[in-house]
């Protein structure tokens, strides 16, 4: 009971920690020469010796390498972790199958274990053992399977600590990252303005005297600064939501008006850009915030949709519950969204690695739709191409909000 209570005593810090102060409490409970809190590790099959006693035989065991135990070697510790039955034996050297380091580089003679459970997992073994032949008593391994409850409900704990910890200290990143990105974004724009004015004078300039190349280069490079005026407005845009400063003002306006300015602005001889829908559809929302929302998904659909093909942005309008929402599905033709990707695809800096940006537009798109009251959904099977569903309801925001 001592025992017990100082293993409850333990703080569940560390888990390295926490686990090779339980296996000294129990060295001094047995009288062992060696304590082991093995714990498996699934992508090598083994089991690690997290929790070793300090005592002579456990630091020669970890200088010859013997704290980690690959399951399919067999031996009485994977035994105890495959099968779960206790195990005793006061004469290791006669165990046809024992490990060779365990009974002739340590000497092992006595040897009782248990199978560790931890939340109701099977996680490892709990072992004791000794020099001396039948040293440990069917009282011993008894009092090992009780005492093995309470590691596992110690390595609980240790490792919920272990992932507060490791989100908090994510979080705090995420925040300042955050933070500095904001902060650059804004000085960036500072000087976009007087970039963009020195481009327009260089046009100007080429196209009086007539240089036709200097003329073409100057266009690309004002397309080039836009696309980076566009990247800052996007940056700038997330830090507005996570202060709640993301400004909407609804108004009546037709859903296929905006989608054939989009269609004129962003289709490319590469891949064209299709409208399917009636000649009118009228809701209430904010034209220029919506105008972003739609380009991102039209923007993410052409990056991934292979030269030839064509995307569709596809309108229609439905009575759901008494209320008429109109739909916006972008449809692309490309490999469509990895699975593992699909359960945080709107959320912060996701991308596939395969086309260009980082990450951005999907969030924003998501957020602009949770503004308006309106649901942002994703449908994909690989190989088959995405559609990104936009339902908007008709009549504008259920809740009328200056801010997000």
């Amino acid at each position: 009971m001592a025992t017990l209570g100082r293993l409850l005593e333990l703080p569940a810090a560390d888990l390295r920690h926490s686990l090779n102060q339980a296996s000294d409490l129990l060295i001094s409970a047995l009288g062992a020469d060696k304590i082991d809190i093995f714990l498996f590790d699934p992508d090598r099959n083994t089991l690690h010796a997290l929790g070793t006693s300090r005592t002579p035989m456990g630091r020669l065991q970890r200088s010859l390498g013997l704290d980690i135990h690959p399951v399919a070697n067999g031996g009485s510790i994977s035994r105890v972790f495959t099968n779960g039955d206790p195990y005793i034996t006061g004469r290791s050297d006669q165990v046809p199958d024992e490990l060779p380091g365990l009974v002739h580089d340590l000497g092992v003679r006595s040897h009782i274990a248990a199978r560790l459970v931890v939340d109701g997992e099977r996680r490892g073994v709990v072992s004791a053992h000794s020099a001396t032949p039948d040293f440990f008593s069917d009282e011993d391994l008894r009092f090992l399977c009780t005492v093995t409850h309470w590691i596992g409900a110690l390595t609980h704990r240790a490792e919920l600590v272990e992932k507060v910890t490791s989100a908090a200290l994510a979080q705090g990143r995420r925040q300042a990252a955050e933070e500095l990105i904001t902060v650059l974004a804004h000085d960036l724009r500072n000087y976009l303005t007087p970039l963009m004015s020195r481009l327009g004078l260089l046009q100007l300039r080429a196209e009086r005297d007539g240089r036709v190349d200097d003329v073409r280069d100057a266009e690309r490079a004002t397309d080039s600064v836009s696309r980076l005026g566009q990247l800052i407005s996007d940056l700038l845009d997330v830090g507005r939501i996570e202060q709640g400063l993301f400004d909407i003002m609804p108004a009546p306006m037709d859903l296929v008006s905006l989608a054939r300015d989009i269609a004129d602005s962003l289709g490319t001889p590469r891949v064209e850009i299709r409208i399917e829908g009636p000649r009118e559809l009228v809701v209430a929302a904010d034209r220029d915030r919506l105008r972003q929302a739609l380009e991102n998904l039209v923007s993410n659909a052409i990056k991934h949709s292979p030269a030839g093909e064509w995307v569709l942005i596809r309108l229609s309008s439905e009575l759901i519950e008494g209320s008429e929402y109109a739909h916006v599905d972008v449809v692309d033709r490309g490999s469509g969204v990895p699975p593992e990707l699909l359960p945080r695809i709107f959320d912060r800096f996701v991308t596939d690695g395969h086309a260009s940006g980082i990450g951005l537009g999907l969030y924003l798109a998501s957020r602009i739709a949770a503004a308006h009251g309106a649901m942002l959904a994703v449908s994909s099977h690989p190989g088959s191409g995405a559609t990104f569903r936009l339902s908007l309801p008709a009549s504008g925001p259920p809740v009328r909000r200056d801010a997000l």
